[in-house]
Order: C-alpha cells, then structure tokens, then sequence
C-alpha cells in the first residue's frame, strides 16, 4: 500500500476511552439496575445524535436464578440504510456480567464484575465510531447494534439473550454480514482469528485479516487462530447473516473482580476503532458473497 492509500483517521481513542471509564463508574451494568437503565438511556441519546433511526427493541427473560422476569433492550441505531447498496451490522454487549464466577474465593464469585473489557470496550468503541462516520458511508449502510443479556447466564442457554431476540426479528433489510465486538480493549491486543468465524464466515475474515495487515494492523489482528467462542455472532450466523467475532480471549481477568479500566488501554480502543473506521471507508467496498 503506498503513503496515499493510508486512511485518513477520525476515530477518537481519548473519546472512547473516556466512554469506557464513565461505563465503569457507573458500577456493573447488570439488567435490572441503575446503572443499566442509565447506560441504556446514555446509548439511545448517542444513537439518536449520530444515526439517521434509533430505537430501543425491549424483550424480556425469565432468569432461573431468582424466577423473575427480567427486563432487557437492545439499542439499535442506522446510518444510511435503506438504499445502501451494501449493509453491515457491528454489535456488542453492552450489559455486565452479576456474577464473577472465575474468582477463586466463593464470596466474590457471587458479586458483579466491573466490565471494563467484557462489555465497555465494545460499547465504547462503536460509540466513538458512531460520531465520526456519520455522513461518510453513502455506499454502505450500517447499524449499531448494542445487544443486552449477553452475560446474564449463568449458563450458556442464558446467554446471548440480545442477538438470539435480534436475530429472532432481523430488519428488512436485513444485514449482508455482520462484524462482532466482544473483549478487544485489554492492554497488548492481540485479536486472532475465531475458528468458528473462519468457517461459517470465511470470505469476511480472509478479507478483514488481510486488509488489517496492508494498512499497519496486522500485529493487532494476526491471522493466527485462538479457539472458538460461544458467542453472540452465532444466533446472526443461524439466522443467515455471516458474522466474524472480533475477540482477544486470552484475558486473566475474564469474569472476575479485577476486569476494571487499569487492565484496558485507549491505544487498543484506538486500533480497533480505526481499523472499523477504514473498513467502512475504503475504496473498494467489500461484497459479501451472494450464494
């Protein structure tokens, strides 16, 4: 790639990462708390300054935990999709883990995690991303897709409780594909490719990973693999959209107390950003393959 190719950023890495410490001052955002409806109504406002539609896609579930209904959003905000000749929807979790089940002692186990990386990286990533491509994409239509109850668990079939209502209720139209973001603000990012986003979305990654190296990010998006994920590009991909996960899980602090803003970096917020930002600018719009 020669020095006129380089893209010319706007992706804010202080902007996010002051989104990221603010989530976390908040205290967990586990549904059914202050923190989550204010963090909900802080994500409809930014999606109604920076996108042409938003709206929250309230659903609800009957947690086995305490046999209560609990109520949930996904927020969901369009820039230029309608007559798009291309659509992608970039999701994360913006809801908190209650419990830290990975800590050793029993007693914290049963408390919340801060969610530094697992919830307001993602989050605070696509918001930046929100503000600075708006009106820069008239080929490609985009939604931001902010999915809730991903981490509500304790087990997986009470997991992913967004993206399974999304993909219950795609939009018509709906997505070409999809580009999911979960974990990727710990310090020394290193996103490898997720094997079961390699297979069921392989043009996506082949093409993402090698674009990620032609512009400077291949350190940070290596095309080694890390093992599969349960995760919330699987409902997209079973619904018929091809969704790569963007994910460094190799993070000691996964579900537990110490998962706070000191093990994050605005540097990884800003490789992700801009990577995306390129992505969804460049020149040569990537086409998902049409079977």
């Amino acid at each position: 790639m020669s020095s006129t190719d380089t893209p010319q950023y706007q992706f804010d890495a202080d902007k996010a990462w002051t989104e990221l410490t603010w989530q976390c001052s908040l205290g967990p955002r586990v549904p059914g708390t202050d923190a989550h409806m204010t963090l909900r109504d802080h994500l409809l406002d930014a999606t109604k300054k920076y996108c042409d539609n938003a709206h929250l896609a309230p659903f609800s579930h009957l947690w086995s935990v305490n046999g209560q209904t609990i109520p949930m959003w996904n927020v969901i905000g369009t820039q230029d999709w309608d007559n798009a000749d291309e659509r992608v929807v970039l999701l994360t979790h913006w809801d908190t883990r209650p419990t830290a089940d990975q800590e050793i002692e029993a007693a914290n186990r049963a408390k919340p995690i801060p969610g530094a990386d697992d919830g307001a990286s993602g989050t605070a990533i696509l918001e930046e991303l929100m503000r600075v491509m708006k009106g820069r994409h008239p080929h490609l239509g985009v939604m931001y897709l902010y999915v809730d109850g991903e981490d509500l668990g304790p087990g997986i079939d009470e997991m992913l409780l967004g993206a399974v209502d999304y993909a219950h209720h795609l939009p018509d139209p709906k997505p070409d594909y999809g580009i999911l973001l979960d974990m990727v603000g710990q310090k020394d990012l290193k996103v490898q490719v997720e094997p079961g986003s390699l297979q069921k979305a392989g043009p996506l990654v082949t093409t993402f990973y090698r674009y990620a190296d032609e512009i400077g990010f291949g350190t940070t998006f290596p095309t080694t693999q890390q093992e599969e994920i349960e995760d919330d590009h699987l409902p997209l991909i079973e619904a018929g959209v091809p969704t790569m996960d963007l994910i460094d899980f190799d993070y000691p602090s996964w579900h537990t107390l110490q998962d706070t803003p000191d093990k994050c970096s605005p540097q990884s917020l800003g490789v992700v950003g801009k990577m995306l930002e390129a992505w969804l600018t460049k020149p040569a719009i990537f086409m998902y393959p049409k079977d």
